[in-house]
């Protein structure tokens, strides 16, 4: 070849290089309104391409995801991506602070990126209490082929989208909480929309190793789940590798997600898997059948027990610890960080309480109660018209002394971008509360009874920390968390209760990157929906160059 030509297929070389963009998946989704079962009688649910559970999103770190979903409900609707980092994009978090839900008989495409992201996480519908009716579904994102993976390649995956199930519509659900009322108690518990359902849901062949991915997508219990004499191996943690520990039976609480390693090395038979209730009065039980392919007998119809007690609970989420021999969407070179030296610059302390307004039952964080305006405040910052919309820091960085009464309004904090920010969430009540924070994965520090001090922060140590993004606060007792707010955008902070978040625990983290710079946040897409006060003015110019 001539030394021109070569010059010119290597310069045609480099600017495919400069202008390639990590892989693209693209689906295409039908929302509709159809029967299902979950306690084996049907009632009104919503499927996606006439599925429930919905089909799984499946991807590799850094790919694209490109969900085009078709609204044929008769009600407005969104989707979240539970523990999706988003970054630079909380255009496409699918919160009624960021988004405009999609109307009835409309479409809308969602676009966001996995980007540096391993694990096991889920979808579900945010608008309403949808999320008691089904759209719920997997996403699966695989590391890249380059980057090691801390354990053999299993012979194959297996769902476990586990959660406490209502017997009334969300509709009637949502009724409810409008008058002031609880939902109350669920009417049972489902794995894979499914109760007590004799069919073997899954196959295992002798010898082999099988990953199965665990996440509860319930509204309120947290759920034990075992399968009968099989011992689990957990290996992953909401996107964190972590030490091989076997577990006889694992708590997982609401929104969080666990990946297991399980061995097909007992009898060839059939064999249960078991989802309970954790610190309810009544105790709600469903299995489902795994069997071997070389075995026809039936399951033994002894269940084995759960724990008792949330003290256990506790402990076990004490024990997980991060694999720090182990990359995770990216090479990881060990001792660059020097976790002893963390300069924290805010701190902030959330109660979560619960309390009559008007006389409707409200929850609240440190006495404000969130309320969804007509216009997402991601939008009514972008447009400049925030204080037509909400006002900044209605909450305050530590709870009132004694709150005598809550504030109903849009909750909305400031934070200064890339600091760094330890929050501390005090449960005062005797169930069990979950977050979950949008944009941020996050190191839970230290859960423990008791009331937190500041001298508790010598209690510290990262390095027995996981990353996630959620996080449990156990009954009379608080949980620390850290992170840095390098995700410029607009966050929810939130109950994963479904009932608590609806009635207003939760909050909107406001990131502002001062340099305004498309390095750290994406200008408003040109796709996105328009509503409430900014529907029609004229279309800002780019804020980000």
């Amino acid at each position: 070849m001539a030394r021109g030509a070569i010059i010119a297929l290597l310069v045609c070389l480099m600017a495919t290089a400069v202008k390639s963009e990590d892989p693209y998946v693209y689906y295409t989704w039908n929302v509709t309104y159809g029967n299902i079962s979950p306690l084996g009688h049907p009632q009104q649910g919503i499927l996606i391409n006439g599925k429930f559970p919905g089909p799984e999103i499946n991807g590799t770190s850094n790919n694209n995801i490109v969900v085009n979903v078709f609204n044929n409900l008769d009600e407005p609707l969104l989707f979240t991506w539970s523990g999706i980092q988003q970054r630079k994009n909380s255009w496409q978090d699918g919160t009624l602070g960021t988004q405009c839900p999609i109307a009835p008989g409309t479409n809308y495409t969602y676009k966001f990126q996995v980007k540096d992201q391993i694990g096991s996480y889920f979808y579900y519908p945010t608008t309403g209490l949808m999320r008691a009716a089904g759209g719920i579904g997997g996403i699966r994102v695989y590391s890249r082929l380059l980057i090691p993976v801390p354990y053999a390649d299993p012979a194959d995956e297996y769902w476990v989208l586990m959660g406490d199930w209502y017997g009334k519509s969300h509709t009637t659900l949502k009724q409810f909480l409008d008058n002031g009322r609880s939902i109350g108690r669920p009417s049972g518990v489902h794995i894979m929309g499914k109760s007590n359902n004799p069919e073997p849901l899954y196959t295992m062949e002798p010898g082999k190793t099988y990953k199965y991915r665990l996440c509860n997508v319930g509204l309120k219990d947290s759920l034990n789940f075992r399968i009968q004499g099989h011992p689990m191996k957990l290996v992953e943690m909401e996107g964190s590798h972590t030490v091989q520990n076997d577990y006889d039976s694992l708590d997982v609480h609401v929104g969080q997600c666990y990946s297991v390693l399980v061995t097909a090395n007992k009898e060839p038979k059939n064999y249960l898997m078991v989802a309970s209730t954790r610190f309810t009065k009544e105790v709600l039980t469903t299995t489902a059948v795994i069997r071997y392919s070389n075995g026809n007998a039936p399951a033994s119809p002894i269940i084995p027990p759960a724990p008792v007690g949330w003290a256990w609970s506790l402990n076990q989420l004490r024990s997980f610890r991060w694999n720090l021999t182990a990359s995770a969407a990216r090479p990881n070179p060990q001792g660059s960080y020097h976790y002893g030296q963390i300069n924290i610059t805010r701190t902030i302390k959330l109660i979560n309480t619960a309390s009559k307004s008007n006389g409707k039952l409200r929850y609240a964080l440190n006495g404000v109660s969130h309320v969804d305006p007509e216009t997402p405040l991601k939008l009514a910052e972008y447009y400049n018209v925030a204080d037509k919309v909400f006002k900044y820091n209605t909450i305050s960085d530590n709870p009132p002394a004694v709150i005598n009464e809550i504030t109903l309004a849009p909750n909305v904090m400031n934070l200064t971008f890339r600091t760094f920010i330890e929050i501390i969430f005090e449960n005062p009540t005797k169930s069990i509360q979950s977050y979950n924070l949008d944009g941020y994965s996050f190191f839970a520090v230290a859960v423990e009874p008791g009331k937190w001090t500041p001298e508790k922060r010598k209690s510290y140590n990262l390095l027995d920390a996981v990353s996630r993004h959620t996080v449990q606060v156990f009954p009379k007792s608080w949980a620390a968390i850290m992170l840095t707010f390098d995700n410029a955008g607009m966050w929810n902070l939130r109950s994963e209760e479904a009932e608590n978040r609806y009635l207003g625990q939760q909050l909107y983290m406001s990131v502002l990157s001062p340099e305004k710079s498309n390095r750290d946040e994406y200008n408003l897409p040109d796709t996105q929906l328009v509503c409430g006060i900014v529907k029609d003015l004229p279309r800002p110019p780019p804020q980000y160059n």
